[in-house]
């Protein structure tokens, strides 16, 4: 099953990057829950469900005029599965560029994603997997 987690991971990714929610949430499991590193991270937020998906987004839009995730690296974990990569993007409002280390952690129940963690330092993301560099 682990090799089609990677590749559900991947369709999220190209989701996202497309900001088309509604293309991802098929792979999403309805108790999933979201933990972003950047909207809603440093309040500690946690968004639940499928609306909570469509709210992390149009957070994501209201924050960023552009917003990507560029992948250099996927770990097939089992039950989990790590990418690794940067995240770039530009303020709505201040036309910032953010160019970002970060790192997701997927977990699995059955063959949809029950939980996603955003991480700005991968090594992070790699304790939080039980793993080192």
């Amino acid at each position: 099953m682990s090799e089609e987690n990677v590749e559900v991971v991947r369709k999220i990714v190209d989701a996202v990057n497309r900001r088309d929610t509604e293309a991802g949430l098929p792979y999403a499991d309805p108790e999933v829950e979201l933990q972003s590193a950047i909207i809603g991270g440093a309040e500690g937020n946690t968004f639940r469900g499928h609306q909570g998906l469509r709210d992390w987004m149009a957070a994501s839009e209201a924050t960023f005029a552009e917003l990507r995730l560029e992948i250099e690296e996927f770990r097939d974990l089992g039950d989990d599965v790590l990418l690794i990569g940067r995240l770039r993007a530009r303020g709505r409002g201040s036309g910032v560029a953010v160019d970002s280390a970060t790192a997701w952690l997927f977990t699995f129940r059955g063959s949809k994603v029950w939980r996603a963690r955003g991480y700005l330092d991968p090594r992070e993301a790699l304790e939080a997997a039980g793993l080192q560099e």
